[in-house]
């Protein structure tokens, strides 16, 4: 089963549950899949529909932080409780000495040898990870591990 079968699937058992954050959560990941397929003009493959979750995390991330600095926790709440459905979506994270690792295959691969290499490392290590690590992670291993620190 595909993911997208697999969301299908969830959003009606989660529709029959009454289950109201994660049928919410579902269907912005659904919509944003949509929106990307008319973009791109082609189905997503399950990549493809990993990096729509992860970025739908992000801005959940994001949108957490700041309804929390603005006092609205009741829209807090409904965030996390719609990120914890999403989550449960992706595979799981890499720790950073994972991403160590991956990075420092990469850099050999490419044979990047300083900060200016880092344009040659960055798109590959990111089709990777995709899902597996946030890219400001690996950003910022990249960054380390070619002395741009």
């Amino acid at each position: 089963m595909s993911l997208q079968e697999r969301l299908r699937e969830d959003l009606k058992e989660a529709i029959r549950q009454g289950d109201m954050p994660r049928r919410s959560a579902i269907r912005m990941v659904m919509a944003a899949i949509t929106n990307a397929e008319k973009a791109q003009g082609t189905t997503l493959d399950d990549p493809g529909v990993l990096g729509i979750i992860a970025k739908q995390v992000k801005q959940r991330r994001e949108s957490i932080e700041a309804f929390d600095k603005g006092g609205r926790s009741d829209l807090v709440g409904q965030e996390t409780a719609e990120l914890a459905v999403l989550e449960a979506y992706l595979p799981r994270q890499m720790s950073r000495d994972e991403i160590v690792a991956e990075a420092r295959k990469v850099i050999e691969e490419v044979g990047a040898r300083g900060p200016g290499d880092k344009g040659k490392v960055m798109p590959k290590l990111i089709a990777q990870l995709r899902g597996r690590a946030e890219g400001k992670d690996i950003n910022a291993v990249v960054t380390e591990l070619l002395g741009g620190r």
